[in-house]
């Protein structure tokens, strides 16, 4: 927790244990940290350093604790203003850039990163950086990185940054696909799914995206596109799909609920998921439901809607509005909302 102000595990809890004791000799403190005598005193004299800890005056190699009222909000205050002057920096720097970039050369539209960690951190970066919407295709093959392996999405959501994301069918089957689609959801994420997408692909404000190079070599590539008309294409490549797009709906907060004869919360996932291409035996398998259960409230839903197939059924789950549909999204001529 004091990683921010500079403190590794060791020297946190050094600061910790004379905290709580307020004084210590160093054998006394090394018994309680389980280190050594040498490495517990070199702990104390970083903590000396950071105006954390001091010798006693009156008992020589005892150790006293700073108040941590005064000590660490004296740290706390010289990390703000440094950080301060790096957004100070970093403004300076992001103008610059601008200015210079305003006629790009053709080299410096596209970069190429390569090395699984680079792709990560480059990925990564892409969507820290982001400030309003984050739009992404996700395939059923990570090359370098996915979204449950970093909480990069939990953070910029939490900013206020949008998300539309369209998977491909093969996510939806993984072990915790639907268990990461509905965290997900969680986030006000809007998610849709289509038989397959034609790459993976992530943009950033309309302003950077980033593309995996397929290729035979050992390490992953991908391809980081900044402002142009490549990254045009890549925008309208992906807002086709997602107009061709199924939405989801997984039981999240705000899904439509309806009389008490009508369908419940698990109704409405079956019936997403069966929209989504899913067989029944992968519907019940997802929702950990028996096959006879899928089937038996799939058929209710039929008797309940008055039709004879599941095709008939689709469509008067999309008229009831029990599947999700885009708001302001065209209706049937003639048919009335709900």
């Amino acid at each position: 927790m004091l990683a921010a102000v500079g403190l590794d595990e060791t020297h946190e809890a050094a600061y910790r244990a004379l905290v709580s004791v307020g004084a210590a000799d160093v054998p006394d403190l090394a018994r309680r940290l389980t280190l050594a005598e040498p490495e517990t005193e070199r702990a104390l004299r970083r903590l000396e350093r950071h105006g954390l800890a001091a010798q006693s005056s009156g008992r020589a190699g005892r150790w006293v604790a700073a108040p941590p009222g005064v000590a660490l909000g004296a740290l706390l205050t010289q990390r703000r203003h440094e950080l301060d002057r790096a957004e100070l920096a970093a403004t300076l720097l992001a103008e610059e850039y601008r200015a210079r970039a305003a006629e790009p050369t053709v080299h410096d539209l596209v970069e190429v990163v390569t090395g699984t960690a680079a792709v990560a951190q480059r990925f990564l970066q892409l969507q820290l950086g982001a400030r309003r919407e984050v739009c992404a295709l996700v395939t059923g093959r990570p090359v370098a990185v996915s979204g449950a392996e970093n909480d990069a999405e939990e953070q910029a959501a939490h900013r206020g940054v949008a998300y539309r994301v369209v998977v491909e069918r093969e996510v939806l089957a993984a072990p915790t696909g639907l268990a990461d689609i509905a965290e997900a959801m969680g986030r006000a994420e809007r998610v849709r799914v289509v038989d397959r997408v034609p790459t993976k692909l992530v943009i950033a404000d309309g302003a950077l995206a980033m593309v995996p190079l397929t290729s035979r070599a050992a390490e992953p590539a991908a391809l980081v596109v900044h402002a142009s008309g490549l990254l045009d294409s890549l925008a309208g490549l992906f807002e086709a799909v997602w107009r061709t797009a199924l939405p989801l709906r997984l039981g999240v907060d705000g899904a439509v609920r309806e009389a008490a004869d009508g369908p419940d919360g698990t109704d409405l996932e079956i019936l997403s998921l069966l929209l989504a291409g899913l067989t029944d035996a992968s519907v019940a398998k997802q929702l950990d439901l028996g096959l006879r259960t899928v089937q038996r409230r799939v058929k209710r839903l039929m008797e309940l809607t008055g039709v004879t197939t599941r095709l008939q059924l689709g469509w008067h789950a999309y008229e009831r509005g029990w599947v999700a549909r885009e708001a302001g999204a065209p209706r049937a001529p003639g048919s009335r909302r709900a």
